[in-house]
């Protein structure tokens, strides 16, 4: 356990620090525990969830043939001249949309499609993206922890319980509206002054007819349509008996074959973002070593000692420390190293109704908690990783001071919710 609590805080040192790239940080990190025989490389490959590796190559193919058509670019202006070019606006909007989209397509797939969108309008307007790159990555898992389709926790919080999709929705959505009203007040608060842009910047934006922006109308027809079978599949999972990997795949294969068939090189080297698909199997692996050793086994413990089982305290305990780890641990490994403790909690607790709460601010959580600092959440890794790639650098250390502002919000308000629902 020792081994791999250091292992554990040196590779998040070198994130933090960012002396060595994220990825070789990681992916040393999660050899460091094989070699060192904390655990077996069996275990290890197999702790990497290829269901979330392969969702992201997937909506990385999805996108990159939808950024072909130029419906970013005509989303984009669309967006800023509704806004009238004014720089706060647009990033309050882009806050709400990003928010709601998310809860139907999820954070990752919603954050591929807007941040593009962002980094164009951002381009125009001649001021830097990053503001509006981390306040949509926010808003991404505040959305997301909405429905339970919205986060990758939520989906996992799903298959372990009997709750279904308009369960999710009446107990986690209002807490999702209450946080995204209240956080236009640190928004406008922080980046009131800096968004400022020149009227002519704002005029030359006007002036565009975004309708010519689609460059191909046909291959846009085909795309949506693509698009829309892959949402309502998503939706139908368990009747279907896919996951979502398979079904991102799927469209994104199609896409490609239908559209860029012949740029096939090119994509999987400038659209296909590895450097996050490899430090995602590089944490996943690691965190598997802190499973392994029971180190999540002896958190679990200790909330049953601290609380005794008492229901509201646990709850509270729960809610708060889903979030704190979440924030330095990845939510989806550290929800599937949680669903357990809370289902041995039920059998301390014995009133499968007392239980409720525990599962509902284990979702709040790890969802919202993963805003707390940069990898937190896949949807915080993804959002960074565009950013790089188009040269715009966000640190670790830029990112969580905006982070933590929110993140506190957030537990502060789901906080009062589940007391004031639930007790």
């Amino acid at each position: 356990m020792l081994i791999a609590l250091a292992v554990f805080a040196l590779t998040y040192l070198l994130i933090i620090t960012e002396w060595i790239n994220k990825m070789l940080a990681a992916l040393i990190g999660g050899f460091v525990v094989i070699l060192t025989g904390v655990v077996s490389q069996q275990k290890a490959f197999l702790a990497i969830d290829w269901n979330v590796i392969f969702f992201l190559i997937g909506m990385m193919l999805v996108i990159s043939v939808l950024r072909e058509t130029g419906l970013f670019m005509f989303i984009a202006i669309k967006t800023a001249k509704l806004a009238k070019g004014n720089p706060l606006r647009i990033m309050m909007f882009m806050f709400v949309a990003t928010a709601f989209v998310s809860a139907f397509l999820g954070s990752v797939t919603t954050i591929m499609i807007l941040v593009p969108i962002v980094l164009l309008i951002a381009g125009e307007l001649k001021i830097s993206p990053a503001p509006f790159i981390i306040t949509m990555v926010i808003a991404s898992n505040v959305g997301g922890a909405a429905t339970m389709i919205g986060d990758p926790p939520n989906i996992l919080i799903g298959s372990a319980t009997d709750y279904s999709f308009t369960d999710f929705i009446v107990n986690l959505t209002p807490p999702a509206l209450m946080i995204v009203a209240t956080s236009m007040i640190p928004i406008y608060l922080l980046y009131n002054k800096q968004m400022k842009v020149s009227n002519e910047r704002r005029a030359k934006l006007m002036e565009y007819n975004e309708k010519n922006l689609i460059t191909s109308k046909k291959l846009l027809i085909i795309s949506l349509g693509v698009l829309l079978l892959m949402l309502v599949a998503f939706t139908l999972q368990e009747p279907l008996h896919l996951e979502t990997a398979t079904i991102a795949m799927a469209a994104g294969l199609s896409l490609v074959a239908i559209g860029s068939r012949k740029k096939v090189e090119k994509i999987l080297t400038t659209e296909v973002d590895w450097i996050t698909i490899f430090f995602f199997i590089g944490l996943f692996m690691i965190v598997e070593s802190l499973v392994e050793t029971g180190f999540i086994d002896l958190i679990a413990s200790s909330v049953i000692r601290i609380t005794g089982g008492e229901p509201k305290a646990t709850s509270m305990i729960i809610l708060w420390l889903s979030g704190i780890f979440s924030a330095i641990i990845d939510n989806v490994p550290f929800v599937a190293a949680m669903i357990p403790m809370i289902e041995k909690l039920a059998v301390y607790i014995g009133d499968p109704a007392k239980m409720h709460p525990l599962w509902w601010s284990l979702a709040l959580g790890t969802c919202l908690g993963g805003n707390g600092t940069l990898i937190g959440a896949s949807a915080n890794i993804v959002a960074i990783g565009i950013a790089n790639r188009n040269g715009f650098h966000i640190s670790f250390k830029d990112y969580t001071k905006i982070g933590a502002i929110f993140t506190l919000n957030s537990m502060l308000i789901s906080t009062l919710y589940i007391w004031l629902r639930y007790y």
